[in-house]
C-alpha cells in the first residue's frame, strides 16, 4: 500500500505542478534577499502555514510527510515487486509523458522544453546569502577539481559508451537500445543516466516542463533499475535530492525519499542527512530544532547512524552553537567511520573551535585510537582553518602533532599538499614531498599528477625538473601519465632537449618510456617547422628500444620534404608489421601534395592496405587537397564518385571546394555544396563564403537571397550584420571599387527587401573605401 498511497500524493503535487515550479523557480532569487522559514514553496509561505499543509497529507505520506522527521520511520523489509506498484509507476509515467508510458515527448508536446546540448558548470545554491553550507560544498568541488587526480575516468568503456549514446539518444532509448543487444546499463550506467538528466534540469533555465520531464525520467530510471534487479544506492539517487533541495522542493523531496526508502529501507539513514540539508536549505529553524532536539534525546544503538547523518550534515552549516551542543553529547568516537570523524573536524577548523579540536584530539589520544586516523584527523581540522597561509598551516600541523605525541602518515601529508596545490603553492608542496620521504614514507602517483597539472595550471612549468629529480632520488612510484604530463610541460618550456632526455634516463629507475611520449615532442618539433629534430627523435625511440607507432609514421610521413622520405617512412611502416591507419593515408596525399606530386596523390586511394571503412573519408581529403592546388574539376569528379556510395564529403572538405570556387557559373553547384552541410559553423561560413562569390561574380539578387537565409537562421539583425562585414565585407580589397559598390547595393537590397538594416559603421567604411579608391582612380 506504500506505493497507492504514496502514488495519490504525487497526483496532486504534479496536478499544481506548473503552480509549484513557477514559484520554486523564482524563489531562488527571493530567497538571497528574504529569508524564508517555510518546509514547501508549493504549500505555504511560513513556518505555521507549512505545518498545517505536511499535516493535511500525513495520512497520504504516512511513512514521510513534513511534519515527522525520517527518525519516525518504521525500518522493514522491501515489498514485493507486486502489480500494484508497476501499476503505479505505469499511471505516473503517464503523467510525465502525456499518456504515453515510456515515450519521449516530442519537443511540440512540452511546452517550451529546450534541447539539452552541453553540460554547463551549476553553482550549487548560486545567490543565497543564508546558504553558506551550499557554498561551501561548492568550493569543495572546485577544490577536488584541482586536486583532480586523473582526467581520464576508471569508468569503463562500456559505461562511457552509455554516456554518449544518451545524450544522442535520451535515456529511455538508450536503456531499450542495450537491452536489445544483451547488455543492461548497470549501477554505473544507470547513475550516469540519472546524473545526465539532473543536468539537464538544471540549465533548463525556469523552464518548468522540461524540469518535469527530467525528474520523471529519473523515476523511470528507479523502476527499470527494480525490474532488472539492482539496488538503489546513494550514488545513484544523491543527485537527484540534491538537485531537490537546491530547488526548494520539499513536497518533491518526501515524495522521492518515500520511494527509495521503499525500494532500499536501509537507505533511511543516509536520508537523514539529504532531510537536514533540505531544512537547512530553507532555512527552517522549527524543523532544524526538531533534528537536533532528535540527535541530544535518542542515545540508543539502534539510532546512531541516523544521528550521525543528521550532526555530518549539520556541520555542513555555520550554526556553531547547535553543532557545539551536539558535540557536548555526542561521543565522536563512536562515529560509523574516519571519514564521519574527519567532517567533524573540518567542521571544527571552519568555525575555528581550536580549543574544541585540541580536546577531541587528545581524547582520541588518551583512548589508544589508532594513529594513523589522529594524524588524518590533525590534517582535516588545520587545512579547513580559513584565511590562513599555507605556511601557517603547516606550522599548525607540526604543533598539533607534537602536541599528541603522533608522527604524520603519508595520507595526512598528502591532505596537506593537496592543500598547498589548491592554492598553487607548488614550491611548498614540493617541500612537503621532500620532507615526507625523507621520513620514509611514500606519496601516491595521483598526487603527483595532481602536481604536474597544478604546475601547468600556475604556469610553473619550470618546477618539472625539480619533480623528475625526487621520482629519481626516492624511487616514487609512477605511470605513464605522469609522464606524459611532464612531457607535455616540458614542451610547453619550449625544453624539447630536456623532455627527450628526461624519457632518455627512464631506462635508470627501470621505467620504458612510450610511443607517445615520444611522439608528442615530435609533432611539437614538426609544429616549429623544425624537421631535422623532428627527424631525431626517432632516433631516440630506437635508442630507447621504443617502437614506432602508426602516429609516429603519419608525422614522419606528413613532414617529409622529399618523395623518397615518404616512400621510405612508408616502406619502414610496413616492414615494421604494423597496421596502417586512415591517418597514414591521409598523411601520404598530403605529402606528395607538398612535393608537387598530386598524380601519386591521387594513386594513394588505390592503396589496397587502406581500410575499407575509411576508404571515402580519405577520397574526401584527396578532394580537398586536389581544389587547394587549383585542381578543381578532378576533384568535383572525385565528390561525384562519393555521392554514388552514398557518401558525403567531410564538412570542412566541402569548405575547402567553396572557399577555391571562383570562376563565374558554378553558383548552382556552390548551392548544392551548402545543402550537404549539417555543421553549424561549417554552414555560416560557407554561405557567407558563397555571397562573397555573387558579390565577386556581381550576382546581386542571389547574394541578397542568401543574405535572407542567414537572417532567418540568427534570428538577430545586428549579428548577421556583423558576420557579413567580418567574414564578406572586409575580405573584398580596397582596390576593388567595383566589388565594393556591389557591396553598397547589397546593403541597400537587404534593407529594402528584408528590413535588414547594417550599422552606421559597416555602411560608412565601405563608402569612405570606395570612394577612396575612386579619387585615387582620378588621381
Amino acid at each position: 500500500m506504500r506505493y497507492s498511497h504514496s502514488y495519490s500524493y504525487f497526483i496532486r503535487i504534479i496536478r499544481s505542478r506548473r503552480i509549484i515550479l513557477s514559484t520554486g523557480f523564482r524563489s531562488l532569487s527571493s530567497s538571497s534577499t528574504k529569508p524564508n522559514n517555510s518546509t514547501s514553496r508549493s504549500s505555504s509561505s511560513s513556518s505555521s502555514s507549512s505545518s498545517s499543509s505536511s499535516s493535511s497529507s500525513s495520512s497520504s505520506f504516512s511513512g514521510f510527510d513534513a511534519d515527522f522527521p525520517l527518525s519516525s520511520l518504521k525500518l522493514k523489509q522491501p515489498s514485493p515487486s507486486d502489480d500494484s506498484s508497476n501499476v503505479v509507476f505505469k499511471e505516473i509515467s503517464s503523467i510525465f509523458y502525456g499518456g504515453e508510458t515510456g515515450t519521449k515527448p516530442d519537443s511540440e508536446k512540452v511546452n517550451g522544453a529546450k534541447k539539452f546540448d552541453g553540460t554547463p558548470e551549476i553553482s550549487w545554491l548560486s545567490s543565497i546569502s543564508q546558504s553558506n553550507t551550499f557554498l561551501r560544498r561548492k568550493k569543495s568541488s572546485r577544490e577536488k577539481k584541482q586536486k583532480c587526480v586523473f582526467e581520464f575516468s576508471q569508468r569503463s568503456r562500456f559505461d562511457r559508451l552509455i554516456e554518449i549514446c544518451a545524450k544522442v539518444l535520451g535515456t529511455k532509448a538508450t536503456i531499450e537500445l542495450f537491452g536489445k543487444v544483451g547488455r543492461e546499463p548497470g549501477l554505473k550506467g544507470y547513475t550516469t543516466l540519472v546524473e545526465m538528466c539532473i543536468e539537464r534540469a538544471r540549465g533548463t533555465d525556469d523552464n518548468e516542463d522540461t524540469a518535469i520531464e527530467e525528474m520523471g525520467k529519473v523515476f523511470h530510471l528507479f523502476k527499470s533499475m527494480r525490474e532488472h534487479g539492482l539496488e538503489l544506492e546513494e550514488q545513484t539517487y544523491r543527485p537527484l535530492l540534491l538537485y531537490i533541495i537546491d530547488m526548494c522542493l520539499v513536497e518533491e523531496f518526501q515524495f522521492f525519499c518515500d520511494v527509495i526508502k521503499d525500494e532500499n529501507p536501509s537507505s533511511i539513514t543516509r536520508l537523514g542527512y539529504y532531510e537536514m540539508m533540505l531544512w537547512l536549505r530553507v532555512n527552517n529553524e522549527e524543523k532544524i530544532q526538531s533534528l537536533c532536539d532528535y540527535i541530544a534525546e535518542n542515545d540508543g544503538e539502534d539510532t546512531s547512524n541516523l544521528r550521525e547523518s543528521y550532526l555530518l550534515a549539520l556541520c555542513e552549516s555555520e550554526r556553531k552553537k547547535e553543532i557545539l551542543e551536539l558535540l557536548e553529547i555526542i561521543d565522536i568516537k563512536k562515529l560509523s567511520s574516519a571519514e564521519s570523524v574527519s567532517k567533524i573536524f573540518q567542521a571544527l577548523g571552519r568555525l575555528l573551535l581550536e580549543t574544541v579540536a585540541e580536546k577531541f584530539l587528545l581524547d582520541f589520544k588518551t583512548s589508544d585510537h589508532d594513529a594513523d586516523n589522529i594524524t588524518n584527523f590533525i590534517a582535516s581540522y588545520t587545512v579547513s582553518i580559513p584565511n590562513l597561509s599555507v605556511e601557517d598551516v603547516i606550522t599548525k600541523f607540526k604543533d598539533l602533532h607534537q602536541q599528541v605525541d603522533v608522527s604524520p602518515s603519508s595520507s595526512s601529508y598528502e591532505k596537506l599538499i593537496l592543500h598547498s596545490c589548491a592554492l598553487l603553492k607548488l614550491h611548498v608542496a614540493l617541500d612537503i614531498v621532500d620532507e615526507m620521504c625523507e621520513a620514509g614514507l611514500t606519496i601516491s602517483s595521483e598526487v603527483l599528477h595532481t602536481i604536474l597539472q597544478n604546475c601547468e595550471e600556475a604556469a610553473d612549468c619550470d618546477l618539472v625538473p625539480r619533480v623528475f629529480s625526487t621520482i629519481r632520488r626516492f624511487n616514487l612510484e609512477t605511470n605513464d601519465e605522469i609522464f606524459r604530463c611532464m612531457v607535455d610541460l616540458f614542451l610547453k618550456m619550449k625544453d624539447h632537449e630536456g623532455a627527450c632526455k628526461m624519457l632518455d634516463d627512464l631506462e635508470q629507475i627501470n621505467l620504458k618510456p612510450t610511443a607517445g611520449m615520444y611522439n608528442a615532442i615530435m609533432a611539437e618539433y614538426f609544429r616549429e617547422k623544425n624537421i631535422r629534430d623532428g627527424v631525431k627523435v626517432l632516433k631516440h625511440m630506437r635508442h630507447a628500444d621504443v617502437k614506432p607507432d602508426s602516429q609516429t609514421f603519419s608525422y614522419l610521413i606528413r613532414n617529409s620534404e622529399t618523395e623518397e622520405d615518404i616512400v621510405k617512412y612508408y616502406e619502414e611502416l610496413k616492414q615494421s608489421g604494423v597496421t596502417p591507419t586512415k591517418q597514414i593515408f591521409v598523411a601520404l596525399i598530403n605529402a606528395y601534395a607538398a612535393c608537387g606530386q598530386l598524380e601519386k596523390a591521387k594513386q594513394v586511394v588505390l592503396d589496397p592496405l587502406i581500410p575499407v571503412k575509411n576508404l571515402n573519408q580519405i577520397k574526401s581529403v584527396l578532394v580537398s587537397v586536389l581544389a587547394s592546388h587549383g585542381q578543381l574539376s578532378e576533384a568535383l569528379l572525385i565528390y561525384e564518385e562519393i555521392k554514388q556510395t552514398g557518401h558525403s564529403l567531410e564538412p570542412k572538405d566541402i569548405m575547402n571546394i567553396i572557399e577555391h570556387t571562383q570562376s563565374d557559373g558554378e553558383l548552382d553547384r556552390l548551392l548544392l555544396l551548402l545543402e550537404e552541410l549539417n555543421d553549424t559553423n561549417y554552414w555560416n561560413d560557407a554561405c557567407c563564403r558563397i555571397i562573397l562569390y555573387c558579390i565577386l561574380n556581381n550576382n546581386l539578387s542571389s547574394a541578397v537571397d542568401l543574405c535572407k537565409l542567414l537572417k532567418d537562421k540568427f534570428q538577430n539583425d545586428e549579428l548577421v550584420m556583423d558576420v557579413l562585414f567580418d567574414k564578406v565585407f572586409s575580405l573584398i580589397e580596397e582596390s576593388e571599387t567595383k566589388h565594393l559598390r556591389t557591396s553598397l547595393e547589397l546593403l541597400s537590397e537587404m534593407k529594402n527587401k528584408h528590413g535588414l538594416l547594417s550599422s552606421e559603421e559597416c555602411y560608412g567604411l565601405l563608402s569612405a573605401r570606395a570612394n577612396a579608391t575612386d579619387i585615387h582612380n582620378a588621381e
